[in-house]
């Protein structure tokens, strides 16, 4: 069994040979796509079962807006919102895998031992919290680490990098050592796509995607609405259906293992025919 291409959630076994959907439920007032955003337990239960239906495989829940310019969420309203909405999911929804879309390492901790989340897909890469890495060992649930340069708030102040693919590969490497170290087996990288990034950056990245592969790891793609659609394209986040479908295509062509989507359904048919062309 190649390890890179299967993580163990919950008990389950989820292959990746196939590339899975994760589809984003933001329990926020602030994010930067208004229809991700869902406040009541019906707008939630009804999103997450449409989400069902049309095929996807994790749902992720973030409490806390990460968009550029966002000023931080108090951890008390974060974990208030997220605790909530994993409870629910699991009540209407008990077969439903969960990742929790957080860098803080208590609620990391809460949401799984105490409500049964499975994942935790943390966007600071454990930078934000010292404590995230033991707790990630301590609760062994899979782990997404993605690369962010700075917080939102400032993250798109000038950012610079010699070689950006290099670059997030020591980033990694570094961070995949530590994690190593601390005994966590189930790791996933995400190159973070519109964090600390400028338009040629993100560019860049997809253009030489394949060369994640390096790490041998589980390769996560977040490009779902993001500016380097709407910007480029003179469009709204509202508009960037089809250049998110058109990036994404490129993306799983290109490695990816798990593409992370507001659009579950449009997703599901873009993995469908790219395992075609695959012959998957």
């Amino acid at each position: 069994m190649d390890k890179a291409k299967y993580i163990n959630a919950g008990g389950r076994l989820l292959d990746l040979s196939v590339p899975k959907i994760m589809g984003i439920i933001n329990v926020t007032p602030d994010s930067f796509y208004g229809t991700s955003r869902f406040n009541s337990d019906c707008e939630i239960a009804s999103a997450v079962e449409q989400m069902i239906r049309d095929g996807v495989d994790i749902i992720d829940i973030g409490g806390s807006s990460s968009r550029p310019g966002a000023p931080e969420t108090p951890a008390e309203e974060e974990e208030k919102r997220v605790l909530s909405a994993v409870k629910l999911i699991k009540k209407e929804f008990p077969d439903a895998i969960i990742s929790i879309d957080t860098y803080r390492a208590a609620i990391a901790e809460k949401a799984v031992v105490e409500h049964g989340a499975h994942i935790i897909n943390d966007i600071s890469g454990g930078d934000a919290d010292a404590e995230m890495f033991e707790v990630i060992s301590k609760i062994k649930v899979p782990y997404i680490l993605m690369h962010t340069k700075g917080r939102p708030k400032t993250m798109q102040n000038n950012p610079y990098y010699n070689d950006v693919v290099a670059d997030i590969l020591k980033y990694f490497s570094e961070r995949i050592f530590k994690l190593r170290n601390a005994g966590v087996n189930d790791i996933i990288i995400d190159p973070g796509f519109g964090f600390g990034k400028t338009m040629e950056h993100n560019f860049e990245l997809l253009r030489k995607l394949e060369d994640f592969a390096i790490t041998g790891l589980p390769l996560l793609v977040g490009l779902s609405r993001k500016s380097v659609i709407w910007k480029t394209l003179n469009i709204t986040a509202e508009e960037a259906l089809a250049g998110t479908v058109a990036l994404n295509a490129i993306a799983l062509t290109k490695g990816a293992d798990i593409i992370r989507v507001h659009d579950v359904k449009e997703a599901a048919q873009t993995v469908k025919l790219v395992c075609k062309i695959k012959n998957y």
